[in-house]
């Protein structure tokens, strides 16, 4: 059977599992700007999916963005979201466009979870993704009270190699990442506990 995220599997207790499903329904946010994802966003999210720099080296999204798929793509969440396992946050500008977005898939009974996302192009290189990226981090070990964050990117995505291993991350393997229409491609995998997190950002400073 191939490999699936996450790679690292321990059972939580039934606990902590109804504790994180819990979390997960009641979240709505991240912070200033941050805010769950509804269906009328459909066509702002779209708009801002519709970049090739933004969409292209992501497998979770759909596979052709439209209106009617990036729809579906918000509602799936919300199910998620009452499922306790997986929230969808869109980040709105000043002047009220989408200009980010993170997908969060939960596994309560792992006690872990993945973090994907975009920013718009104009806000990257400029450490924003990687400060928020740490935020988001804390956010899902604190508050959704998990145990192992993993994260997912196509081998030639040397930006975001590059933030994780410096976020302290270690590099697990590699899976195969699978679209709906059967699209695949190879994917680098990296984990992180909570305790090696914390050490790894009291060495930071």
């Amino acid at each position: 059977m191939p490999a699936s995220i996450p790679l690292t599997k321990t059972p939580a207790s039934p606990a902590r599992e109804a504790a994180i499903r819990a979390a997960v329904r009641g979240a709505a946010g991240l912070g200033a700007g941050s805010r769950l994802a509804q269906p009328d966003d459909a066509a702002a999210l779209a708009a801002f999916l519709s970049d090739p720099a933004v969409h292209a080296p992501i497998y979770t999204l759909p596979t052709e963005i439209m209106l009617e798929t990036v729809a579906d793509f918000i509602h799936a969440h919300l199910r998620e979201r009452e499922a306790g396992e997986g929230l969808l946050f869109v980040r709105v500008s000043e002047a009220g466009g989408i200009v980010g977005y993170s997908d969060f898939q939960i596994w309560p009974q792992w006690a872990a979870g993945e973090l994907g996302g975009a920013l718009h192009p104009s806000l990257q290189s400029q450490g924003r993704g990687a400060a928020g990226a740490a935020e988001t981090f804390d956010w899902m070990f604190e508050t959704l009270q998990l145990a192992l964050i993993c994260a997912t990117a196509a081998l030639d995505n040397i930006r975001t190699a590059r933030m994780l291993d410096a976020a302290g991350f270690e590099r697990r393997g590699e899976v195969t990442s699978r679209r709906a229409d059967g699209t695949e491609r190879p994917s680098r995998v990296w984990e992180i506990t909570r305790e090696a997190w914390r050490q790894a950002k009291a060495k930071r400073g």
